[in-house]
């Protein structure tokens, strides 16, 4: 059985690759004089959703791949880490996503290093890192993460047979699809973050970089597309796995007793 040293770093490893490929799309998209520059949506979803496979790869022979947050709390709820350590191994987890997202991003940084300095507009230098809403409005980019991280997490655990987040013999293609259908159909709203590695990470990398002409990080957004996945991914525990209606009764006194 994996130590928590060598899942910390499949889950960094993973989430790395996964941020490397990801943000490096969005790179080639909006940065000047690259050549896939205005390349458009179409391929920054499909290379996202190739960037999870790709990530899942990575990290699945050790830790199943969570390479999210969002996935490791809806395990955790679910009893997934009882037997390998409980929430502090869940906590080991995350720290692996976060470090890796942190470095997926400085790689990406680097890859693109000549295109900082000519690209003009700092708000595109932080589109590359971090997501951004397409109308701000708080509240309802927080439901936009909420529901995009729920398809996510609900949807798999749908594929399994156990509830572990482990497509049944499936592997990681089936979650590349997902991903690819969630940016399509809802990811037009705030960018899809649907795990709160994925934007806080790169988002740090942001700040402490030094990048040519940059904007600020916009901290001030930074929480919806980490609270919206934790609540997506708790509500998708509560219907798919504790069974709703099952949860409300045990949380409504029995006037019988």
């Amino acid at each position: 059985m994996p130590n928590a040293a060598e899942r910390f770093l499949a889950e960094l490893l993973g989430t790395g690759t996964l941020i490397l490929l990801g943000d490096g799309v969005v790179a080639g998209v909006l940065l000047a004089r690259s050549k896939a520059q205005n390349s458009g949506w179409i391929v920054i979803t499909t290379a996202w959703a190739f960037a999870v496979f790709c990530g899942v790869i990575v990290a699945g022979p050790v830790t199943g791949a969570h390479i999210n947050p969002a996935v490791t709390l809806a395990v955790a709820l679910n009893g997934g880490f009882d037997a390998i350590g409980g929430w502090g191994m869940a906590l080991v987890y995350v720290a692996g996503q976060m470090a890796g997202a942190f470095l997926g991003a400085v790689l990406v940084f680097l890859h693109y290093y000549p295109h900082w300095r000519v690209t003009d507009d700092a708000d595109l230098k932080l589109a590359v890192f971090s997501t951004g809403p397409a109308i701000r409005s708080p509240l309802w980019n927080l439901v936009s993460e909420t529901i995009g991280t729920f398809v996510l997490v609900f949807v798999i655990f749908s594929f399994s047979t156990t509830g572990s987040l482990a497509p049944a013999g499936l592997g990681a293609l089936p979650v590349a699809f997902l991903v690819l259908v969630i940016g399509l159909a809802l990811g037009g709203t705030t960018g899809y973050a649907i795990n709160p590695a994925r934007d806080l990470g790169p988002r740090i990398a942001h700040f402490l970089l030094p990048i040519p002409g940059k904007r600020d990080s916009d901290w001030g957004y930074s929480w919806v597309p980490v609270v919206g996945p934790l609540l997506g991914a708790t509500l998708a525990w509560l219907v798919y796995e504790a069974g709703f209606v099952n949860f409300i009764t045990r949380m409504i006194p029995n006037p019988a007793v």
